[in-house]
């Protein structure tokens, strides 16, 4: 199968907005075994803004919020795949780095050269890592957040699976702290979801449950089947690929 798995920044990262590279390794470890199983990954990280804020902690924080975004991100993104070029190492797993605006998923030769630069990864089973090209992406150019990435890049690789780690198990009844909130643990074609989920994002990433279920439906609808699921569970996406029915996650299908 081939799966396209996105990692929010809530995951990547500690409270204090540091990279938690045990997480991360964790990841890492459990995506070389789906490999080793005969799955191809595709992987759409969060992350690099979080990790440039934590790295540039001697920073003045009166730059405007797009110098910023491109000086975090620029420096955060070198340590990002810094980091995951030598975990995957370790399992001899190759792997490629993909900067990609919107413009890239248009109708152009953006979009074929990208189309392309995936495909040959893939063939020669290189890991693609892709996130936004922040140092560049401001305004109208950049994607809502790495939900609406990952599901157009799952769509544009054919992929069979999305698999969207959050730090939550997915889409409640209610608010998940409330007791009496139950997890969804199934949407079928054409629920409406409206009633559950929030607008609210968290602090380390610009997206929130509602732009997952925005795009996990989206990315349904063109037959793509997708899991909303809490990243910090240990395992989680060992358990989702091999147990899913005693996995606590939200599943949209198509």
């Amino acid at each position: 199968m081939r799966i396209t798995i996105k990692i929010g920044s809530n995951v990547l990262t500690r409270q204090d907005g540091s990279l938690d590279v045990t997480r991360m390794s964790a990841l890492v470890d459990q995506i070389a075994q789906l490999r080793s199983q005969g799955h191809e990954i595709i992987l759409v990280s969060s992350g690099a803004v979080a990790s440039g804020r934590s790295e540039l902690k001697h920073i003045q924080h009166d730059l405007d919020s797009v110098d910023q975004r491109q000086l975090f991100s620029a420096v955060g993104q070198a340590k990002l795949i810094n980091r995951y070029f030598e975990l995957f190492r370790e399992y001899g797993i190759p792997v490629g780095q993909v900067l990609t605006t919107k413009e890239n998923f248009s109708d152009s030769e953006h979009k074929k050269n990208q189309e392309n630069c995936m495909r040959v990864m893939l063939e020669n089973s290189v890991l693609p890592i892709v996130n936004e090209n922040d140092t560049v992406s401001v305004t109208e150019l950049m994607f809502t957040d790495n939900d609406e990435l990952s599901g157009l890049m799952a769509r544009m690789t054919q992929s069979q699976m999305l698999i969207i780690l959050s730090n939550i198990d997915g889409i409640y009844t209610g608010n998940p702290a409330d007791p009496g909130s139950r997890l969804i643990s199934i949407v079928k074609p054409g629920k409406d979801l409206s009633d559950y989920v929030q607008e609210s994002h968290s602090s380390a990433g610009r997206g929130g449950m509602q732009s997952k279920s925005t795009v996990a439906a989206k990315t349904a609808a063109a037959g793509i089947s997708v899991i909303i699921a809490n990243g910090k569970r240990d395992d989680i996406l060992v358990k989702l690929m091999n147990d899913r029915d005693n996995t606590p996650c939200t599943e949209f299908l198509c």
